[in-house]
C-alpha cells in the first residue's frame, strides 16, 4: 500500500526503505561516536602534554640548581651578559632545548636570561615560593610569552638558599605537538569510521533481507493488520518458535485450548501437558486435518513449518459438527430400527389378523401379550436398576435399536446406580459411545447369540462402569492405541471422520480423576471398564436435596 502524495511531501525526500534508513542511522551513529571519541581523547591530551612540559622544565631546573659551582659564581660575579652564570645558563638552555634558563638571587634579580638586556632586572613573576625552598610547576606568562615553567631553589654547599633557578618551555611548542598529533588521531578516527560504515552496510543488508525491503511504516501497518486479523478470525492460531515455545496465541486458540496470556513464552509441553494435542501441535504427529480432543472439545489441527525453524498451527472447533454427526448417526440408526420395526409390526399384524380370522381368540390374546410384554419387561428391568432418568432412557433406546440389529442388550442383576450423579450428561456421553461400539462389534461378529451387557456399580462416591460385548475383542497390542484420536477400524461416515468416541470417553474419565481401559471379556469379546472416583454426591446430601425439592413442590401447591 503506497502512501498518499501529501505523505510523500511530508517526508522531505528522506528514504523510506529499511535498508537506507538503517544505513543512514548507522553511519550517523558511527560518525558521532568517532567525533566523540576523538574529542574525548584530545581533551585530556593537552593537559597531559602541559604536565609533561612542566615536569620537563622542573627537571631541567633541578639539574641546573645541582651544578656545584653555580651558587658560588652567583655570589662572586656581577649580573652581566658575559658572566660565568650567563655562560652556564646558555649552555644548559642549548643542550636541553628550553626556551629560557633564568638564574636569580634572593632579591629576584636575574643573573641570566636569553635576552641579555633583561639581565640585572627583577623577574616578572613572583619567585617567593622557590626562594622559600619549594619546587614550583606552572604555566604562566612572562617576558618571553606563555610558557611551561619549573622553579627550584638554588642552594650553596651548606644548603643555604642563595637564589632560584627558573626554566621555561614555550607553550607554543606544546601546542605544536598537540596540533601535530591531530592528523594521526583523525586517521585513526577515519579508519574506525570506515569500519563502522562497512559494518553498518552489512547490517543494513541483513535487515533489508529479513524485512523484505519494506519501509518501517509498512512494517508497522502490517503488524497492526496482523494483530487485528489474528484476533478476529474464528480459527485458533498458535505460533511456535524453533525451540517449541509459544510465541503467539489468538483469542480463539486461548478459548479452544483453555490457555491464557501466561502461556506465551512457555514450552508447549509445559503449557498443554502431555497428550495428542501437544504431539500434533509440536509436529510429532504429522498429517493434515488431524483430529484431537482437548477437554470436551473435538478439534481439527493443521501445522505449517516456518522458515525460521518454528511453526504455525491452526485449530478448528469441530465439537458441534461432531455432535450433529453423532445425532445423524443415531437418527439413521433409529430410522433403520423403525423400518425394521415397521416391517416386524406388519408381520405381527398379519399374524394377529390370521389368528382372528381363524377364530383362535385365545392364541391371539396370548400373542399380543407376549409382544407387548417383552418390551415392557426390558424397560422395567433397566429403570429398576438405573436410578438416573437420562441414563435409563438412553439404555432403553439403545436396547430397542440393538434388538433390531439382532443384539440383546442386558443389565445384570448386581447393577445398582442411584440417582446421585454429579455429571449425568458426561456419563450419558461415556455410556452412549461405549454401547454404540459394543453393539457394532457384536452385530458385526455374525453370532446368533450376540449380546451386550452394561453394568454399573456405586461404591460410595465412586462409580465403576463395565460394558461387555460378544464381538471379536481388541488385541493386546491395540488396547492403548484405540484410545488415540483418529484411530478407527470403521469406514468414515459421510459427515466426517471417526476415531473420536473412545478418546472422548477416556478424556471425560480422566477429567474427573478416573480412568478408562479395555480388557478381554470372560466369554470372549471386549470389556471396557470406566472408573469415576467422584461421580456421585454424598447420600446425605442427595437426601437433603430431594427433601428440599419435595417441600418446595408442596409449598407451591
Amino acid at each position: 500500500m503506497s502512501p498518499a502524495p501529501s505523505a510523500r511531501r511530508l517526508r522531505l525526500g528522506l528514504p523510506r526503505r529499511v535498508f537506507s534508513q538503517v544505513l543512514l542511522m548507522q553511519l550517523a551513529i558511527a560518525a558521532g561516536v568517532a567525533v566523540l571519541a576523538t574529542g574525548l581523547f584530545l581533551a585530556p591530551l593537552g593537559d597531559q602534554l602541559d604536565d609533561q612540559a612542566m615536569r620537563r622544565a622542573l627537571a631541567i631546573a633541578q639539574t641546573t640548581a645541582a651544578h656545584p659551582r653555580l651558587a658560588e659564581e652567583l655570589r662572586s660575579s656581577p649580573p652581566t651578559g658575559a658572566g660565568p652564570v650567563q655562560r652556564e645558563a646558555d649552555r644548559i638552555r642549548r643542550a636541553s632545548g628550553a626556551e629560557y634558563v633564568v638564574i636569580m638571587n634572593k632579591d629576584g634579580v636575574r643573573w641570566s636570561h636569553p635576552d641579555r638586556t633583561q639581565i640585572g632586572e627583577v623577574v616578572s613573576t613572583d619567585p617567593s615560593d622557590a626562594l622559600a625552598g619549594h619546587d614550583v610547576m606552572e604555566i604562566d606568562n612572562g617576558t618571553l610569552g606563555r610558557s611551561a615553567r619549573g622553579k627550584v631553589p638554588l642552594r650553596d654547599a651548606e644548603g643555604v638558599i642563595v637564589g632560584a633557578v627558573s626554566v621555561g618551555i614555550a607553550y607554543d611548542s606544546v601546542r605544536a605537538r598537540l596540533i601535530h598529533s591531530i592528523p594521526g588521531l583523525l586517521a585513526y578516527a577515519g579508519g574506525a569510521l570506515a569500519v563502522g560504515a562497512l559494518a553498518a552496510y552489512l547490517i543494513s543488508r541483513r535487515v533489508q533481507r529479513q524485512a523484505r525491503d519494506l519501509a518501517f511504516s509498512d512494517i508497522s501497518a502490517l503488524l497492526a493488520e496482523r494483530e487485528a486479523m489474528l484476533h478476529s478470525i474464528r480459527e485458533g492460531v498458535v505460533a511456535l518458535d524453533r525451540s517449541g515455545r509459544i510465541r503467539l496465541l489468538n483469542d480463539e486458540a486461548e478459548r479452544l485450548l483453555g490457555l491464557g496470556a501466561e502461556a506465551l513464552g512457555r514450552p508447549l509441553d509445559d503449557a498443554l501437558g502431555p497428550g495428542r494435542t501437544t504431539d500434533v501441535l509440536a509436529g510429532r504427529v504429522t498429517g493434515t486435518d488431524l483430529l484431537t480432543v482437548r477437554g470436551r472439545r473435538v478439534l481439527i489441527a493443521n501445522r505449517m513449518p516456518t522458515d525460521d525453524g518454528g511453526a504455525v498451527a491452526t485449530l478448528r472447533d469441530r465439537t458441534e459438527l461432531e455432535q450433529l454427526g453423532r445425532e445423524l448417526d443415531s437418527t439413521r440408526g433409529l430410522i433403520d430400527a423403525l423400518r425394521a420395526q415397521d416391517h416386524e409390526h406388519a408381520n405381527r399384524m398379519h399374524t394377529l389378523l390370521g389368528l382372528l380370522e381363524l377364530e383362535m381368540y385365545e392364541e391371539a390374546a396370548e400373542f399380543v401379550g407376549e409382544v407387548a410384554g417383552a418390551h415392557r419387561v426390558t424397560a422395567e428391568q433397566i429403570t429398576e436398576k438405573i436410578g438416573d432418568p437420562l441414563l435409563a432412557a438412553l439404555l432403553v433406546g439403545k436396547a430397542t435399536v440393538a434388538a433390531e440389529r439382532g443384539v440383546a442388550l442386558s443389565v445384570p442383576r448386581d447393577t445398582a446406580l442411584p440417582d446421585r450423579l454429579i455429571d449425568p450428561g458426561g456419563l450419558v456421553t461415556i455410556v452412549g459411545n461405549l454401547v454404540d461400539n459394543a453393539v457394532d462389534a457384536a452385530a458385526g461378529a455374525g453370532s446368533p447369540h450376540a449380546r451386550v451387557e452394561v453394568a454399573a456399580r456405586a461404591e460410595g462416591r465412586s462409580l465403576v462402569l463395565r460394558v461387555r460385548d460378544t464381538g471379536p475383542g481388541v488385541p493386546a497390542e491395540l488396547r492403548e492405541t484405540i484410545f488415540t484420536e483418529g484411530w478407527t477400524t470403521k469406514e468414515p461416515p459421510a459427515h466426517g471422520k471417526r476415531g473420536i468416541g473412545l478418546p472422548l470417553v477416556r478424556r471425560l474419565a480422566e477429567r474427573q480423576g478416573g480412568s478408562a481401559r479395555v480388557d478381554e471379556a470372560p466369554d470372549g469379546g471386549a470389556e471396557f471398564t470406566v472408573v469415576l472416583p467422584e461421580a456421585l454426591t454424598e447420600p446425605a446430601l442427595a437426601a437433603t436435596e430431594e427433601s428440599t425439592l419435595i417441600e418446595g413442590t408442596e409449598t407451591t401447591r
